[in-house]
């Protein structure tokens, strides 16, 4: 559940700023050209510091261009979204539902530390956009409905028990206390969190905390 981190287009607003979904030849060529621009304006000068004339200079387009396909900073920040829901990313498979949460929680720890990290500039771009803020939804919906398989493998293992268990519940369990520990208080990384929230969340779900009754 990375923030390279996976999306199918989210809402109307968003249909109608962004362009078609992989585009072929000189059109995907200028879209990568000028997501690349985004992320590196976005990254560099966050949220405040993104504008169309800055990215049209980095990508080496024209601004008509950008205006043309994308209008306005809210629809490149969805089309940023959007693609990285199309990145070919899938759930961790260790063989046991501690071992794939301490990878995935690993996983997110990397990309809150990289430094400028893209993902925390992109987090704080959603609280100034509402068509970024839609998008960021609804990608955090999708890698959590694709992180369910952890949960019904571990069931297939007999790790949980039988009865249903929510998924959601026990995933959001599992990642927020490194969310929590990197973003909202801008500790130092811990290197043993995430596989200790893994631990616990595995413990208090097969203890039936996450039971759907």
């Amino acid at each position: 559940m990375t923030d390279a981190t996976t999306t199918t287009s989210t809402t109307t607003t968003t249909t109608t700023t962004t362009p078609d979904r992989r585009p072929g030849g000189r059109t995907a060529r200028i879209r990568t050209q000028v997501l690349d621009a985004v992320r590196a304006e976005l990254t560099e000068n966050g949220h405040e510091g993104l504008t169309v004339e800055g990215v049209a200079t980095r990508a080496g387009v024209h601004r008509t261009t950008v205006y043309r396909r994308w209008r306005d900073v809210g629809g490149l920040l969805v089309d940023v979204i959007d693609a990285a829901g199309e990145i070919d990313w899938q759930p961790p498979d260790t063989g046991s539902l501690r071992g794939d949460l301490t990878a995935l929680n690993e996983e997110i720890q990397e990309s809150l530390l990289v430094r400028p990290s893209f993902a925390l500039a992109l987090m704080a771009a959603s609280f100034h956009s509402e068509q970024a803020a839609q998008a960021q939804t609804q990608l955090w919906a999708d890698r959590y409905a694709q992180c369910e398989i952890l949960v019904e493998r571990a069931v297939e293992r007999g790790e949980l028990p039988s009865h249903c268990t929510d998924a959601r519940s026990l995933l959001v369990a599992a990642t927020a206390p490194v969310y929590h520990h990197l973003v909202l208080q801008r500790a130092a990384p811990d290197p043993l969190l995430p596989e200790r929230s893994a631990v616990a969340a595995v413990l208090a779900a097969a203890a039936g905390a996450f039971s759907v009754d």
